[in-house]
């Protein structure tokens, strides 16, 4: 994996720091992503840095960085609140633009999820946000604050202690928050939602997820952390996040190779091309007027953005079998309703070229006839689907001419 610092400013013309994450090839980038670190903490928090990692290591891009007055970061913290970390998350969204291309993911962690379900709305390339550990509203935070609340209002200013540090709250900082105590920008959210937590996190109780979920729109999903603490601190469960958010966003992005902004190769009937998507098992597929895309599941180092290479035969003979039936059918005028094919190869592709002299390999075709038909038509569908085209070549032992080609 590959690191770039890159800087931008704030609202306030501020430098802020920003660390991003990318595969080592251009080219195998399929998205960008912009994460936002929890309450008081920085881009170099081990969950933000692992799940940043992970995620680029499955071809997304991420973008972390330090909030106004922290981190690297200029400004002083104790002149933020909540209204500028949506600010702050804007102009990173922007600078990521300008420098490489729009995020697509938001990825907010503790309070950074209650900011980017605020930012969200101000982007218009997000497709897909997640939250991780976090509260419905920025609100939440105010417990944090209660034995200085009083000082805070009179004095306008208190030094409150947060883990292991000390920071100044300022009486803004309280006005501010009490702005966001509704859910209503959950309800507006125009994108995908992902919500992680855990149910044994000590520090906002998973009744906050229950309050996102229930607030947002479809498409949303609810996946539990189950014994993890509120910082990922294991570092098992911050790639399970990563793993899971790179499966979940890809059926929601607009991937950097799709059908409309790929250029079509130049084939003739009957021909196909295969390329690379990224340097791991993602392949784009184009005949003369189509686009597919070829993967590996997760568990094998894919990305799990398409089928697998066997997934594709069988559907080739699936397909086959199922057009070859109908046609049959239709000129014969048989009372064929619908049809359907499930196939299923017993070998492991995991396990290819493991004991191969002992190994059969095996493809079994279940179909499924529906319809007034007697069992002599059956019978005789049966047999048709045998000689389908791709059945015929499968058995036939087909030559397999390869060349090098310039």
């Amino acid at each position: 994996m590959k690191k770039i610092k890159l800087e931008f400013e704030n609202s306030n013309g501020e430098k802020l720091a920003g660390l991003l994450e990318l595969p080592e090839q251009k080219e195998d980038i399929s998205s960008y992503a912009l994460f936002a670190h929890c309450f008081t903490c920085g881009k170099d928090i081990a969950a933000a840095s692992r799940i940043s990692r992970a995620l680029a290591a499955q071809g997304i891009a991420v973008l972390r960085f330090d909030f106004t007055g922290l981190g690297n970061s200029d400004g002083d913290f104790a002149n933020t609140n909540f209204s500028s970390n949506i600010e702050d998350l804007i102009l990173a969204a922007k600078a990521l633009e300008a420098q490489y291309r729009a995020p697509q993911i938001l990825i907010g962690h503790s309070l950074g999820g209650a900011a980017v379900l605020g930012a969200a709305a101000n982007l218009d390339s997000i497709k897909a946000v997640v939250t991780i550990g976090a509260p419905s509203t920025a609100q939440h935070v105010s417990h944090l604050f209660q034995e200085k609340a009083g000082q805070i209002q009179q004095q306008g200013e208190a030094v409150v202690k947060l883990g292991a540090r000390e920071f100044s709250i300022k009486k803004q900082f309280l006005d501010d928050i009490d702005r966001y105590s509704s859910t209503e920008k959950i309800r507006d959210l125009d994108a995908a939602l992902l919500v992680f937590h855990s149910p044994v996190d000590a520090i906002v109780s998973i009744d906050e997820a229950a309050s996102i979920y229930q607030a947002a729109r479809h498409p949303k999903s609810f996946i539990s952390l189950d014994r993890a603490d509120h910082l990922l601190s294991k570092a098992a469960d911050a790639e399970y996040v990563a793993a899971t958010i790179a499966s979940w966003a890809s059926r929601y992005l607009d991937l950097q190779m799709d059908e409309e902004s790929s250029e079509k190769p130049d084939l003739v009937d009957g021909e196909v091309l295969i390329s690379e998507l990224n340097h791991q098992f993602l392949r784009g597929m184009y005949s003369t007027s189509h686009f597919l895309r070829a993967d590996e599941p997760l568990k094998y180092g894919g990305s799990d953005l398409g089928p697998t290479p066997y997934d594709l035969l069988l559907m080739s003979l699936g397909a086959c079998t199922s057009m070859t039936l109908r046609m049959y059918a239709n000129r014969k005028k048989l009372p064929l309703e619908d049809v359907t094919i499930r196939l299923l190869h017993e070998r492991v592709h995991a396990e290819d070229c493991v004991d191969c002299n002992d190994k059969i390999e095996r493809i079994t075709r279940k179909i499924t006839l529906v319809g007034d038909l007697s069992e002599e038509q059956r019978h005789r569908l049966l047999e048709i689907a045998d000689m389908c085209p791709v059945h015929r070549t499968l058995e036939s032992d087909p030559q397999i001419v390869s060349r090098l080609e310039d």
